[in-house]
């Protein structure tokens, strides 16, 4: 199976869809509980059509796999995530993109949809690195990431620039398959909890 094959991926916790117009209203009301910060690229509430166009797009271009994130627990999708920077023959992909909306942060929807991705990832697609990338300043994104059990392989500075014109410093991690294991233990033992 392709990084870009479409699926549905499905726990206890939530279901990752395939992302399409039909989940805009729930996503708008989502995004509209965040609060934005400069450092983030959230969708506010009225971006989220044009962000969900923009996410097609580039998955009938080949380079992402975006889904909506719908918590099972009230039925709502709260949220996107995607695998991009997709390299098929090197086996490699990224998990990112990826925002929730304040009522469902600091559940279980993170720790599930990490699970579900991470598996496919590498039970299923046979990855031989997932890589998440986050800005230097998101300290909460990084700190998320860490306790997942990611590795830190460095920094890239002035890695991008922003719509504001402000130059970010990208942290890159990353999981290999010889610790997914671990990395699965610890996500299990979390959402054993929830």
């Amino acid at each position: 199976m392709r990084f870009l094959d479409e699926i549905t991926l499905q726990d206890e916790f939530v279901r990752l869809e395939p992302l399409g117009r039909q989940h805009a209203d729930d996503l708008r009301r989502a995004a509209a509980t965040l609060s934005h910060a400069w450092y983030t690229s959230v969708p506010s509430g009225d971006e989220v059509p044009a962000e969900i166009e923009r996410r097609l797009a580039l998955r009938d271009a080949g380079g992402m796999n975006p889904f909506a994130v719908r918590r099972l627990q009230t039925g709502e999708v709260v949220g996107m995530t995607t695998f991009c920077n997709i390299d098929q023959p090197m086996r490699r992909v990224e998990i990112g993109h990826t925002w929730i909306g304040t009522a469902a942060q600091r559940t279980e929807v993170n720790a599930a949809m990490k699970r579900l991705m991470l598996a496919h990832a590498f039970d299923t697609c046979d990855a031989i690195a997932v890589s998440l990338l986050t800005h230097f300043h998101n300290r909460q994104s990084r700190a998320a990431i860490e306790r997942l059990g990611a590795k830190l392989d460095g920094i890239l500075r002035n890695h991008r620039i922003m719509s504001d014109g402000s130059l970010r410093d990208t942290v890159v991690y990353s999981i290999l398959p010889h610790e997914w294991p671990a990395v699965r233990n610890g996500l299990d033992a979390r959402l054993a909890r929830a």
